[in-house]
């Protein structure tokens, strides 16, 4: 009986995990204006830029800025952008390759 109950909370993880990703995409019909903003001084040498990025808040995006990170040892960072599909535009988030 405990292993049931174990692998019945472990399924209903799982598909909380899934859904919840697939809830992620939310499609708007225009993208939005980038807002302007200074890029402040790096706060140390070497330190990478990450552009800012969309991101989705109650039932709209919202832009939050860019910040200074870490390089990545040979990893190259691929920056966030629109796609339009068949129902509007969805912000792909950036990411480290």
């Amino acid at each position: 009986m405990k292993t049931i109950s174990k692998l019945g909370i472990i399924c209903a993880l799982a598909g909380t995990v899934f859904l919840g990703s697939c809830a992620s995409e939310a499609y708007v019909t225009e993208q939005p204006v980038e807002p302007v903003y200074t890029r402040p001084v790096a706060p140390y040498a070497n330190a990478y830029w990450v552009p800012g990025e969309w991101v989705w808040r109650g039932n709209r995006y919202v832009y939050r800025n860019g910040y200074y990170v870490r390089p990545r040892a040979n990893r190259v960072y691929v920056q966030g952008n629109w796609i339009r599909g068949n129902r509007g535009y969805v912000w792909r988030r950036g990411h480290w390759r």
